[in-house]
């Protein structure tokens, strides 16, 4: 049977759990009684730029990005705990000293971070909630849209992903319906081919969804 989310789960391994204890309170974004949030400050180092990915599974874009990236500060939202665990090995493996976590839903810490604080945004294979009755549950609606594009700079970027073609099709109709989001498509490659910096994740190998991926870029004004 194919599911979307996950059922059950396994224990985690003696190093998984230590990272959880040890290595992730000093990675965790602090929580919501520490009041607003500059993302910058979050970092022992002053960042040129701060990306946000929301929902980032098992790591693997998460950490490839700030792999490739030292110099870019990036905040990673996720609330399974397997994911969470595989995300610290990879940081743990590569040394990667510019990652900061948050082991639950991204929108507490959107509301929390300071307005125009992000230059990019990766919402990449998002829960699709494919039965109908669950759809209300998608996460692109225009009430989450008003919040990313409170925390993103002008002319900042966000990345949208799918392989359900009900989800791409209502979620471009919310994105273009708002008017601080700017699709910067010009031609069918342009969402049909992964972009250049793309990192394949572990969720895109299982082709678990009814279309080819799309990839949506938008720009905000």
């Amino acid at each position: 049977m194919r599911t979307f989310g996950r059922i059950g789960g396994r224990a985690l391994s003696p190093r998984q759990q230590n990272l959880v204890d040890t290595l992730l309170p000093s990675l965790s974004v602090p929580d919501a009684k520490a009041g607003a949030l500059p993302p910058r400050s979050l970092f022992g180092f002053d960042p040129d730029e701060v990306w946000l990915e929301i929902g980032f599974g098992g790591g693997e874009h998460l950490t490839g990005q700030a792999a490739r990236h030292s110099n870019i500060g990036l905040i990673g939202c996720e609330p399974f705990i397997e994911g969470m665990a595989k995300a610290l090995g990879q940081i743990e493996d590569h040394g990667l000293s510019n990652v900061r976590l948050h082991m639950d839903d991204a929108r507490p810490v959107i509301a929390r971070l300071a307005e125009h604080s992000i230059d990019r945004v990766f919402i990449l294979f998002p829960d699709p909630w494919p039965k109908k009755r669950q759809q209300k549950r998608r996460l692109i609606q225009p009430d989450f849209l008003d919040g990313v594009a409170r925390i993103l700079k002008p002319c900042g970027r966000l990345r949208f992903a799918t392989d359900v073609k009900s989800y791409a099709d209502e979620a471009l109709g919310h994105f273009l319906a708002h008017p601080e989001f700017d699709w910067t498509a010009t031609r069918a490659d342009d969402w049909r081919t992964p972009p250049s910096d793309h990192i394949t994740t572990r969720y895109e190998t299982k082709q678990l969804g009814d279309c080819a991926p799309v990839w949506f870029e938008f720009q905000r004004a």
